[in-house]
C-alpha cells in the first residue's frame, strides 16, 4: 500500500515537471540560425531603412509637439530603431567582433541622424512650445527599467521563433518607447534646454543598454552557436574581449536599476509624507521640489505654519525609510508667529476675565486697543507693508546662493495713470547661471505675490 502511495505521488510530481517544461520551454521552437540572419540584416542604417528613420523621427517629432500619443505610436510602428542595439545584443552573445563592431557603428549612425532630424524640426519656432508629451520623457525613473528589460526579453524571444509573431514585435516597439526620447532630446538641443536633452538622453539610454542586455541573456540561454574563428588563439582573444564587454554592459545595468528604485522609493516616500502633512494639518504646500542625489526637499507654505517639531518629526520619519542624511528647505511666513501668539494669549485672557468687567473696564479697553492695534498691525503688514529682514532672512535659508536681497517701490506710469510697484532685487553669486536665476527669481516671485495677495510684486536680478 504504501509502495502504491509514493508511486502515485511520484507521478504526480512527473506531470508537473512535464506540464511546466510544455508550457515553458522555448528551446524545442527556436530557429536559432535564422534569428542571426534576421538580425544582422536589421542592423544596417543606410539606404531605405535611413530614409525611413528620418521620417519616422519626423512624425515623432510632430506627435510630440501637437501631444498626440496616436501620431507618436505610429512613428513607433515604423521606426527601424532596435536593429542595431538587438545587433549590440546578439553579438556579445554569439562572440562575433566584427558584427559588433558594425552595429556599433550603425548605431552611432542612428542617434546621429535622429537628433540632427529631431533637432533641424525643432529649432523652427513655431514648433518649439512645451507639451506633456515632451516632459513625460525627461524624468526617467525604475519602471522605464522593466519596460525596457521586459520588452527586450519578450523581443528576442519572439524574434527567435520559428512563426515569429509581427503583433508582439509591434508591442514591443511601442512598449519599450526608443524614439520619442531621442526626438525629446533633439528638442533640448534646438531650445538649449539641458534638462530635457539630459533627461531624454538618459533615458534612451536605460532603454538601450536593457533591451541589448536582454537580448545577450536570451541568446545565451538558449544556446546560440559562437561564431567560428580558423585561428584558436583570436578566438580566445576575442571570446576574453566579449566577456569583459558583456560585463561592463551587465554591471552598470544593475547599478542604474538600483538607484532608479532607490530614487523612485525617495520620491514616494516624500510625497506620501507630504500628502499625510496636508491632511494632518490642513497645511496648503506648494512648488514641492524633491533632489535625490542631494537628498534633499523643499517645499513652500501658505497659511498655516509649521513648527520646527514638524520638520524634525518628517526627517525621523525619512531616516525610518532609510534616508539619514535628509535636508529640508520650508519656505513659510514665520515673521507673524509672535504677533499671532500674542493676540491669541490676549484674547484668552480678555475671554476668561469677562466677570470683571466693572471693575477693570479700564484694563479691558486697554487690552481691547492693544488687540485693535496689533490685529491692524498684522492686517497692514499682510497687505500693504512688506517686513523686510524676516522675508529675506527667508529667502537666503531657502537659498544658500543669495549674496543680497533690497526691496524697493516702483513708481511707473503710462501717462494714464499712475502705479506704485513693490520690487525686490535679488543679487546672486558669480557662479550661477542666468536661467537658474530666472527660474528661481520666479518661484520667490509667486510665492511673494501669495504671501501678500499683491499681483503687482515683482522680483528681479
Amino acid at each position: 500500500m504504501e509502495n502504491s502511495n509514493q508511486s502515485s505521488f511520484g507521478k504526480i510530481i512527473s506531470d508537473i515537471k512535464l506540464f511546466l517544461k510544455e508550457t515553458f520551454d522555448i528551446s524545442h521552437d527556436t530557429n536559432r540560425s535564422a534569428t542571426i540572419e534576421d538580425i544582422k540584416a536589421g542592423v544596417d542604417m543606410k539606404g531605405q531603412n535611413a530614409w525611413v528613420l528620418i521620417f519616422s523621427i519626423l512624425v515623432a517629432s510632430t506627435g510630440l509637439n501637437t501631444s498626440s500619443t496616436a501620431v507618436v505610436i505610429g512613428a513607433m510602428l515604423i521606426s527601424p530603431l532596435m536593429g542595431p542595439i538587438l545587433g549590440m545584443g546578439l553579438s556579445l552573445g554569439i562572440n562575433d567582433i566584427d558584427f559588433l563592431k558594425k552595429s556599433i557603428k550603425n548605431f552611432g549612425v542612428m542617434v546621429v541622424l535622429s537628433l540632427l532630424t529631431s533637432f533641424l524640426f525643432f529649432s523652427i519656432p513655431m514648433f518649439q512650445n512645451e507639451t506633456p508629451e515632451l516632459l513625460a520623457r525627461t524624468f526617467p525613473d525604475v519602471r522605464d527599467v522593466i519596460i525596457a528589460l521586459s520588452g527586450g526579453l519578450a523581443l528576442i524571444v519572439a524574434l527567435s521563433r520559428r512563426n515569429k509573431s509581427i503583433n508582439t514585435i509591434a508591442g514591443v516597439a511601442i512598449a519599450t518607447a526608443l524614439m520619442p526620447p531621442l526626438c525629446t532630446a533633439g528638442y533640448g538641443l534646438a531650445t538649449a534646454k539641458w534638462d530635457f536633452f539630459r533627461g531624454a538622453l538618459f533615458l534612451f539610454s536605460i532603454n538601450t543598454i536593457f533591451i541589448a542586455s536582454a537580448t545577450f541573456l536570451v541568446v545565451r540561454f538558449l544556446k546560440f552557436p559562437y561564431e567560428e574563428y580558423a585561428n584558436s588563439q583570436r578566438r580566445k582573444r576575442i571570446s576574453q574581449v566579449i566577456s569583459i564587454l558583456a560585463l561592463a554592459i551587465l554591471v552598470p545595468s544593475v547599478y542604474m536599476f538600483y538607484q532608479l528604485y532607490k530614487k523612485s522609493d525617495f520620491n514616494q516616500k516624500a510625497d506620501g509624507l507630504i500628502s499625510k502633512l496636508r491632511t494632518e494639518k490642513g497645511i496648503l504646500i506648494l512648488d514641492v521640489h524633491k533632489d535625490f542625489d542631494k537628498k534633499e526637499i523643499s517645499f513652500a507654505v501658505v497659511g498655516k505654519s509649521i513648527s520646527q517639531s514638524d520638520i524634525q518629526q518628517f526627517k525621523s520619519q525619512m531616516k525610518t525609510f532609510g534616508y539619514e542624511s535628509c535636508n529640508f528647505k520650508v519656505l513659510q511666513d514665520a515673521g507673524n508667529l509672535e504677533t499671532i501668539s500674542k493676540i491669541n494669549e490676549i484674547e484668552n485672557s480678555f475671554l476668561s476675565n469677562q466677570q470683571l468687567i466693572v471693575k477693570k473696564s479700564q484694563e479691558l479697553l486697554d487690552k481691547d486697543k492693544e488687540i485693535f492695534e496689533l490685529k491692524n498691525q498684522l492686517q497692514q503688514k499682510s497687505e500693504k507693508q512688506f517686513p523686510f529682514n524676516e522675508i529675506a532672512e527667508e529667502i537666503k535659508a531657502l537659498h544658500d546662493d543669495v549674496e543680497s536681497v533690497a526691496y524697493s517701490e516702483k513708481i511707473t506710469t503710462d501717462f494714464s495713470k499712475t502705479d506704485t510697484i513693490p520690487t525686490f532685487g535679488i543679487f546672486w553669486k558669480n557662479n550661477i547661471n542666468s536661467k537658474v536665476k530666472a527660474e528661481e527669481n520666479k518661484k520667490l516671485q509667486n510665492w511673494l505675490r501669495k504671501k501678500f495677495k499683491d499681483e503687482r510684486i515683482m522680483v528681479v536680478n
